[in-house]
């Protein structure tokens, strides 16, 4: 079993930043993929970004491009969500999430989250305009 805990979230002014924590406990490896999501009001959850194991692959929606930032320490178990230049639109739950079962390519980012195993229990996140 894999325990995640989300930490972080807030209320923030459009153009301001916020700093996700997500700390993995239980069955997980430093090699697993670790991913966010988010969920907005009455909106599907989506794909925010996710991180190989080793940190080298990243993958990012195209709305978080140059604005968000993921990394992992895997020493902590611990990935993280640097969010810069947040917008109104920005404002859902965020969700960590971690791959459990073995993924076969060395370099693909997992981003649907039927390839995600284990989550979070959310952190809200509210952008002020």
């Amino acid at each position: 079993q894999v325990q995640m805990v989300e930490s972080g979230g807030g209320l923030v002014q459009a153009g301001g930043s916020l700093r996700l924590s997500c700390a993995a406990s239980g069955r997980t490896s430093s090699s697993d993929p670790m991913g966010w999501f988010r969920q907005a009001p009455g909106k599907e959850r989506e794909f925010v970004a996710g991180i190989r194991g080793s940190g080298s692959r990243t993958a990012y929606v195209d709305s978080a491009k140059g604005r968000f930032t993921i990394s992992r320490d895997n020493a902590k178990n611990t990935v993280y969500l640097q969010m810069n230049s947040l917008k109104p639109e920005d404002t859902a739950v965020y969700y960590c999430a971690v791959r459990g079962r073995t993924i076969w390519s060395s370099t693909y980012v997992p981003t649907s989250q039927h390839e995600y195993d284990y989550w979070g229990q959310g952190t809200q996140v509210t952008v002020s305009s």
